[in-house]
């Protein structure tokens, strides 16, 4: 379970703040318009829009969020653009969760760090090729 209020950055326990999210997009806010920020390594998660104190994932750096963004590229194929795509999506994810053995409510991107990330790409490549599946 992720704590949804982070005080301490899971990547290398430096000091989180809630802050404006134009702090990392270059004086834009976006969504909520909040984020946990690491005041110490940069890594930074935003918060869901109607919750704007409960942050949506780990707290990630550009390695992380560039793996977030290759295993979505991949595992978006299995689902986007098909009849009954919420179907689908669920399908997905739980086909992942058993891949990667771990329970369906831990099967989140937002939710992996590096190694998962990293273990679901493999697994994803390996079913899906380079995208588009």
């Amino acid at each position: 379970m992720i704590d949804t209020q982070p005080t301490t950055c899971n990547l290398c326990g430096g000091k989180v703040i809630l802050c404006s999210n134009a702090r990392v997009y270059h004086g834009r806010e976006y969504g909520s318009g909040r984020c946990y920020y690491c005041l110490s390594c940069g890594a930074y998660v935003g918060t869901h829009k109607p919750r704007p104190k409960e942050a949506m994932g780990l707290l990630a750096d550009e390695p992380m969020r560039k793996g977030k963004k290759l295993c979505h590229a991949l595992f978006d194929t299995l689902w986007q653009g098909k009849e009954h795509a919420n179907q689908e999506r669920s399908k997905a994810y739980r086909w992942l969760a058993r891949e990667m053995g771990i329970p369906i409510e831990d099967c989140h991107f937002g939710h992996f760090d590096i190694h998962q990330l990293r273990q679901a790409y493999r697994i994803l490549r390996q079913r899906c090729g380079d995208p588009p599946c």
